[in-house]
């Protein structure tokens, strides 16, 4: 279904003055960035195998996800913070087409939402740069390392539901089809959800060991 205005994102009265329709196809999007994200972690996965660093398998793959999410964030966020014109350039980019394709899960990016404006200020601002940081500080075991990634993963959870409850309370109706709430309004934002949780898990029990065995050794 398309709109007025020449759109097919939802709610169909939603006005996209200068829409320029998209040009790549769902595959032209998605496999681009799906390659890319495989390609970065495979990366990291490959250098902390190689840097001596003495990382274990857990450990890399927890280097491999802060790397992906830290990019992730950083650039998505940053080419919509950055773009306000992405729904109407005649001559779009990858990552414009990117979001009129991800709008079709979630109709606030192409309406530019308040609420979606300072979940993304938030996630270049903290988010990115903490993710990165994280697989620093992985790789150099830092003492910091599961204090900070405790930190990180709270804030992504915290991101989530904000995320979640604010589309709830303005309607929950910004995605074209079923097909497109399950793919992308809930399957690719779910990661963040899954991932985060069982990773702030792993670091409570090993900051709670910590205290432990320092309790132990002075008492």
């Amino acid at each position: 279904m398309v709109s007025g205005d020449g759109h097919p994102y939802s709610p169909a009265e939603l006005e996209l003055p200068g829409f320029v329709p998209q040009r790549l196809s769902q595959g032209e999007i998605l496999a681009p960035f799906l390659g890319a994200s495989l390609l970065v972690a495979l990366a990291v996965w490959l250098v902390s195998g190689r840097c001596g660093c003495r990382s274990s398998k857990t450990e890399r793959l927890l280097m491999c996800w802060w790397a992906f999410t830290g990019l992730t964030h950083i650039l998505l966020a940053g080419a919509f913070l950055f773009t306000p014109d992405i729904f109407s350039r005649e001559n779009p980019s990858y990552f414009d087409e990117l979001f009129k394709e991800f709008s079709k899960g979630d109709s606030r990016y192409a309406a530019r939402d308040t609420a979606i404006l300072a979940l993304e200020v938030v996630t270049i601002g903290f988010k990115g740069p903490a993710s990165l940081l994280a697989v620093y500080a992985i790789a150099t075991r830092k003492s910091c390392s599961d204090i900070l990634q405790f930190a990180v993963c709270l804030g992504q959870l915290f991101g989530c539901l904000l995320y979640f409850v604010t589309a709830y309370l303005a309607g929950f109706n910004f995605w074209a089809s079923p097909f497109y709430f399950w793919a992308y309004f809930v399957g690719a934002n779910s990661s963040w959800v899954v991932v985060p949780t069982l990773i702030a898990v792993r670091s409570w029990k090993k900051i709670s060991a910590a205290f432990q065995a320092e309790k132990v050794k002075t008492g």
